[in-house]
This record gives structure tokens, sequence and C-alpha cells, in this order.
């Protein structure tokens, strides 16, 4: 729990410099109304997520993160097939009102993984917002970067409140968090969006590749070996 909770604390750090960063691509993605009520459910979920890791004090979503990313990170790979730009290319989102309950949701849920567990958060946020959000990668990647905010931060302050953090880590590993998410922010706002994009795809497909290897990878070899 204490090394969940300290990588945790790093984890948060470089959201608060990330989402400064890249504030101003955060205009126009979605209106305000629609932006602040994404952050109720993701809210929400990120604090009963945390709940639920300090009241059990373990994870059990390790079978369901490559099978959660990989999905994921196809949607991202066919983000310019799905999302179409309206004509004058408006940001805003093209999601009929009787469908804002359900993608609002879909982030809770989300947020409630992240809560809990958070290892390929980033990958899963942003195929979610694939669906809500139709404006350019990098718009997405800032949105995903303001939600996990709040999504983490509340869980961060669940567990500092438990007392689950050794500071002599976290706070070293925070320090280096605020530096990594500012020179991220920049890089995300300025890199090509083809770039931004294979970059997301890349990573996806790691994390999803070695959780199937940690998860399958010895029960495979141990068969090829008998």
């Amino acid at each position: 729990m204490t090394a969940d909770a300290t990588s945790a604390v790093a984890g948060f750090a470089s959201y608060p410099t990330a989402v400064w960063r890249t504030r101003n691509l955060l205009t126009g993605v979605l209106g305000s109304g629609g932006l602040w009520l994404l952050v109720i459910p993701s809210f929400l979920g990120g604090l009963i997520g945390a709940l639920l890791l300090s009241h059990r004090g373990n994870r059990n979503f390790i079978e369901f993160i490559p099978w959660l990313v990989l999905p994921a990170t196809i949607i991202i790979a066919l983000r310019p097939v799905l999302v179409r730009r309206r004509e004058g290319g408006t940001l805003q989102p093209d999601l009929a009102q009787m469908l804002w309950p359900v993608a609002m949701a879909g982030i809770f849920v989300v947020a409630l993984y992240d809560g809990y567990f958070g290892a390929g958060i980033g990958i899963l946020m942003i195929g979610a917002l694939t669906f809500i959000s139709p404006g350019e990668i990098s718009h997405v990647v800032a949105l995903k970067n303001f939600l996990n905010c709040w999504m983490r931060g509340v869980a961060v302050f669940v567990l500092v409140l438990d007392g689950n953090v050794d500071w002599n880590y976290g706070a070293p590993m925070a320090v280096g968090g605020l530096v990594g998410g500012y020179i991220g922010g920049i890089v995300s706002h300025r890199a090509n969006r083809a770039v931004v994009r294979s970059i997301v795809i890349v990573i996806g497909l790691t994390v999803a590749g070695y959780y199937f290897w940690k998860l399958y990878g010895p029960a495979v070899m141990g068969v090829g070996g008998e």
C-alpha cells in the first residue's frame, strides 16, 4: 500500500504543470459547461476508487489492464476515421444531449479504475474522450490531463490522509513529476498531431504488451518447455 500511495503522489504531480502548460488548448474543446460537467464523474470516480483501495488494501485489476488498454489504443489509432470535424473546424462535441449521461457514466468508470489502480489510465482516457471531443489529438490530451488531475488528485488526498505515503521517496519523485509534466505539456502542445498520436499508440501497445506478457508469458513459456 505504501508503494502504491507513494507512486500515486509522484504520478499526480505531473498533472498540474501539464494542465497549466496546455491550458489554452482547453478553450473550445468543450463548452465551459460541458468541461466542468465532466469533472463531476471524474472526481466521484477517483474518490470512490481510492476509498476502495484504502479499505481493501490490494489491487485486483491487473488481469484487465491489457484487455482495457489494447482496445483503447485501437480506438486512438482509428481516431481519424471515427472523428469527423464539423464544418468550419469547430471543436465542440458532436454528441446528442441524450448521450451525455452515457458519456458521464463512461468517464466515471474510467475514474473509478484510476482511483483504484490507474495503470494505463492516460490511454484509457484518450480512448474514452475520442467519442466526446472531436478536436485535434493535442486538445484531447489536454482535456485528459485536466480530468486526470481531478481523478488522481482526490485519490492522492485520500491516500495522504490515510498516512500511506513515504515522503522520503514521494517528495523527490513529485518534483520530478512536476518537471516532467511541464515538459510533456510543451511536447504535446508543439508536436505534430500525427506524431502525438503515434507516440500515444506506441505507449499503449507497449503497456498492453507488457501486461499480456506478465500475465500469460510464463504460462506460454512453461507449455513450450514441456
